[in-house]
């Protein structure tokens, strides 16, 4: 009986995912990458998964993550000289413009603003961006994300942020499991108004996430990018039960293609 039923549960994964050709994503250029079932848990291809490499924008999950688990979401943000101390890409925020923190939240997520993020990183830690760091790495402790290291909110470049594709499979399967931030992940665009010298002005936030819009079963996640750390993304596909996660770091591969080819061939 109970062979029949390990046959039974055998037959109902194959049919729920196929195979995926690990040796052809084996060949790509693709610094370190992980392919994950999650209703079964099972990692259907890995590579690297535990190399510390630069996340780029990917960084910004953790960082919307803790505005919207803090009570702030509902708070204005007055725009400080600091919070616009960032590189491109930007909101285009002025010193004193007044932003609700779902918006900014919104920014960071959607269109990947820096200056968004950094608003987000300086209010929530009352003034001060490093507290909202050490944040940032506890959080990251608390979810067992052992190679990962955070030092800004936004993802630049530097010697001691890094993170790893299991690290960030994990910092994913705990955001998803709060629907305001899969609501958010998965909106291609936001209008916002923003308070700027006693009248208000309209901002846009459109998504880089190729796959929004352009594959159906496509829900999120965030898409990332820097010259050191290349094209980085987190992918997440359902349909019907099936439900699967893709993190790619450092890709010199045409990402959107390659997780739209990953995801058809798994569900």
């Amino acid at each position: 009986m109970i062979k029949k039923i390990f046959v039974l549960s055998l037959a109902l994964s194959v049919s729920l995912f196929g195979a995926i050709d690990k040796h052809k994503l084996d060949k790509l250029k693709i610094g370190a990458m992980i392919v994950k079932d999650l209703n079964t848990k099972n990692v259907l291809y890995s590579k690297y998964a535990e190399k510390r490499l630069s996340p780029a924008s990917l960084t910004k999950v953790m960082t919307v993550l803790l505005a919207i688990q803090s009570d702030k979401m509902n708070k204005s943000v007055t725009i400080t000289r600091d919070m616009l101390k960032v590189e491109p890409t930007i909101a285009g925020y002025k010193v004193g413009d007044v932003v609700l923190m779902s918006d900014l939240v919104k920014a960071a997520m959607i269109k990947s603003d820096n200056d968004a993020a950094k608003a987000i990183a300086i209010a929530i830690g009352g003034g001060d961006e490093k507290k909202f760091i050490n944040m940032m790495n506890a959080k990251a402790k608390q979810l067992g994300m052992k190679h990962t290291h955070f030092s800004n909110p936004c993802g630049f470049d530097a010697k001691n942020h890094y993170s790893s594709p299991n690290d960030l499979v994990k910092m994913a399967e705990y955001a998803i499991k709060n629907p305001i931030f899969n609501k958010i992940s998965n909106q291609s665009t936001h209008d916002y108004r923003v308070l700027r010298n006693g009248q208000y002005k309209t901002f846009k936030a459109y998504t880089h996430n190729h796959l929004l819009n352009k594959y159906e079963y496509a829900v999120g996640v965030k898409t990332g990018y820097t010259s050191k750390a290349g094209a980085c993304l987190i992918a997440r596909a359902k349909k019907g039960r099936q439900d699967c996660l893709i993190v790619m770091m450092n890709s010199k591969e045409d990402r959107w293609e390659i997780a739209k080819k990953i995801f058809q061939q798994v569900i």
